[in-house]
């Protein structure tokens, strides 16, 4: 038997659950059982507590038939231990290193008391860490005056600790005795922790930070989201009332739990985040019958009323508070670079249009990856709405046939980005048009995180220097929706972009093309490029360097072109800050060598190429959809890792991280090219691998999934065709 069980639900949480699973498994105390309960998640926490549970025998999961909520998920933890204490852990919150350790030789200490109480301290995404108010004075400690075990009645400050379950570890049989469990609706910890606490014979505290308890931006909180749900409140104190009635020991705590009920109905009611303010006057005439039915006989009235700030005026002034400070900083910027003219301020007064949506894709370049295959398949299916691209005015003259186009800062341009109902893009959305209330955004991103993005860049200089993180979270406070490509992007965009967004764990639209296309449209693409029959054509695609301080090429593609001979065809497709930097590029003009930089569809590229040759992008995941073999190759993996980070090892040569033969100097690759070593098979199946964990979802639909979502309000996405049952553009040696 051990000697904990850890018990963690888990909803919807997998950005985080790999960490809370983390800090529990790397303990260094080892004698306890883990119980994952997924609580019918529909995103991927139950594949990643199967996949803790097979690499960890510790591990057990249990997968509930239908959502329950938090409190009776615990109840099934509950249910399924066998440990001698149990302890509480939500699912994207973690336990600090060495903390099971010292809550065993804790209770070894004060006799294995009933309730062991130990402190926690908040997390915040920028990693500041502050301890609770109450551990920080020292209400957790013992020493003279105070003894070190005790019970409620012998010290009633320890009531005035955080009243939530995870902050203590509870004897199991103490539990079982007593037939403890929780209920379930918002509040469960209440009816749980004041019977525990008031009900346990002996309580010890531990003076040490257990647990760092996430304090999300935005989202994950549900007790800090407007909903009626909040009246669940009273009857979770009906069931503690009945718990102390049902005691005649405990009916000296009446008089203190009659007030702490009533101040805890004032907080939600007069919070501006929880109770409709249309239901506001309701809930409080249901505290006031609460304050009624539960004050102990003799005890003086306590009013529940809510505070002037919660009526209307309350609600006008704070209101007008909270809209000037969220404008101010906008607003003055703008003013101050002339954007927000007399004209776009009229424009934002007018209601906006439904039948209308804004495109941008790289900082308004021409229209390109899923911002681009999102609009041709909206005008396919809603061509009611229509589609407006933003693109640079030195750029209009190559945008394709047939798409409307404004260029920034334009009057036109102000016009759409007043009145658009709906805005597309894969870059930061732009602070010379605030979002106005109504707009909907979606953020698609430009790839498969393969390098560090987002809030993980503040360890990496090099690359995020030059970013100020609270803007571009200011940013991200702006989305509606984030399009995943798989269930490690969504992952990462979730922690990485803290904030309320909806995930769309959808595929890439941008990959479509590789589901439908067929022998015509590959043949088409290579014919485009003048490639003839028979050619092995590889396609170079190297990510940007942010350490470098100019361009620099890591290949001499003329020198391999001539190694290789007629036979092989190089494109060369230099990143786009590269390719526009003022320094250091220049086209590739040799024999065996294309440049296709200034290509406008990456997408078509890959189909004409046999090979994709790359290092550190995205498009390696892309190109992994047509099943052709792929190279790793850079000269720089321990730079790079140091100044810019991955989350992928693509040298590693394991699979799942690595998508096939890898190269770490020119020579090296020459010799894998012409020994034909990349196309063996250990490298396809490194490859198959590699198109298992992040290709799933990419059949083709992705496009059609966003568009019904976000522009015809459909709530149930089309079904994902496995990838064994997919079909795949042909290879070109296949035709």
């Amino acid at each position: 038997m051990p000697r904990f069980s850890i018990i963690v639900p888990a909803y919807q949480v997998q950005s985080y659950l790999g960490a809370c699973l983390d800090s529990v498994l790397k303990q260094s105390y080892r004698d306890f059982e883990l119980i994952g309960v997924d609580d019918r998640s529909p995103d991927g926490s139950g594949e990643i507590l199967d996949t803790y549970a097979a690499a960890d025998q510790r591990v057990r999961v249990l997968h509930l038939p239908e959502n329950v909520g938090l409190g009776r998920a615990r109840n099934a933890g509950i249910e399924a231990a066998t440990g001698d204490y149990l302890i509480f852990l939500d699912s994207d919150d973690t336990l600090t290193e060495g903390s099971l350790r010292a809550i065993a030789d804790r209770l070894d200490a004060t006799g294995e008391p009933e309730v062991l109480v130990y402190d926690y301290a908040r997390s915040y995404w920028d990693e500041r860490t502050v301890r609770s108010r109450d551990g920080a004075a020292g209400a957790l400690r013992t020493g003279v005056g105070r003894a070190e075990v005790f019970t409620a009645a012998d010290r009633e400050d320890i009531l005035n600790l955080l009243m939530v379950a995870w902050n203590k570890a509870y004897r199991r049989d103490f539990v079982e005795r007593n037939g403890f469990r929780f209920p379930a609706g918002y509040y469960e910890d209440t009816p749980w922790t004041y019977p525990v606490m008031l009900s346990a014979a002996t309580i010890a505290t531990l003076d040490r930070v257990v647990v760092h308890y996430r304090q999300r931006r935005q989202g994950g909180n549900i007790l800090a989201t407007v909903s009626r749900r909040h009246f669940d409140v009273f009857a979770q104190y009906d069931l503690v009332f009945a718990f102390l009635q049902e005691r005649p020991e405990l009916h000296r705590w009446l008089p203190l739990l009659h007030k702490r009920m009533v101040e805890h109905c004032r907080t939600i009611g007069n919070h501006p985040d929880r109770v409709p303010p249309e239901a506001r006057k309701e809930f409080f005439e249901l505290a006031a019958e609460a304050e009624r039915r539960h004050r102990p006989e003799g005890a003086p009235a306590l009013a529940v009323g809510g505070d002037w700030k919660q009526r209307p005026l309350g609600r006008l002034a704070r209101t007008a508070g909270r809209t000037v400070n969220e404008i101010r900083p906008v607003a003055a910027k703008a003013v101050a670079q002339g954007l927000l003219t007399t004209y776009q301020a009229a424009q934002r007064r007018l209601p906006l249009n439904p039948q209308l949506a804004l495109f941008s894709s790289y900082r308004y370049r021409l229209p390109a990856c899923n911002p681009a295959a999102i609009q041709a398949k909206l005008q396919e299916l809603a061509p009611e709405i229509r589609s407006v691209w933003v693109v640079e005015a030195a750029r209009r003259k190559d945008v394709p046939e047939g798409l409307t186009v404004v260029s920034p800062g334009s009057r036109e341009y102000r016009e759409v980005a007043s009145r658009a109902a709906y805005s597309v893009s894969n870059v930061p959305f732009a602070d010379s048009a605030p979002k106005r209330e109504g707009m909907v955004y979606l953020q698609t991103h430009c790839g498969t995180p393969v390098k560090r993005m987002g809030t993980d860049l503040r360890d990496y200089p090099a690359a995020g220097s030059s970013l100020s993180f609270h803007a571009m979270l200011r940013r991200v406070d702006t989305w509606d929706y984030s399009l995943s490509a798989n269930h490690f992007s969504s992952q990462v965009w979730e922690r990485v972009y803290p904030s309320d967004y909806q995930n769309l764990e959808y595929g890439y639209p941008r990959n479509d093309v590789y589901s439908t296309a067929g022998a015509a449209e590959v043949l088409a693409a290579r014919e485009e490029l003048g490639v003839k029959p028979g050619q092995t054509v590889l396609l170079y695609a190297p990510t940007t360097r942010e350490y470098r301080a100019s361009y620099r090429p890591g290949l001499d593609l003329a020198r391999l072109a001539r190694t290789l001979g007629p036979d092989y065809v190089l494109l060369n497709r230099t990143h786009f800050l590269d390719r526009e930097s003022p320094a250091g590029y220049t086209p590739v003009d040799a024999p065996g060598v294309i440049d296709v930089s200034g290509h406008p569809s990456v997408e078509r590229l890959a189909l004409a190429a046999d090979a994709l040759i790359t290092d550190y992008s995205s498009l390696m995941v892309d190109y992994a959809n047509l099943d052709r073999p792929i190279i790793v190759f850079a000269d720089d993996w321990e730079v790079y890792r140091q100044t810019r980070g991955t989350y992928l090892d693509v040298f590693s040569g394991r699979p799942g991280q690595s998508p096939g033969a890898t190269a770490s100097s020119e020579e090296e690759l020459t010799e894998l090219l012409r020994s034909d070593e990349w196309r063996s098979g250990a490298n396809a199946a490194l490859r198959s691998a590699f198109r298992e964990r992040f290709c799933a979802l990419d059949d083709g639909r992705a496009a059609e999934r966003v568009v019904r979502t976000v522009f015809l309000g459909e709530s149930t996405p089309l079904p994902v065709i496995p990838l064994a049952e997919r079909t795949t553009a042909p290879r070109p040696e296949e035709l």
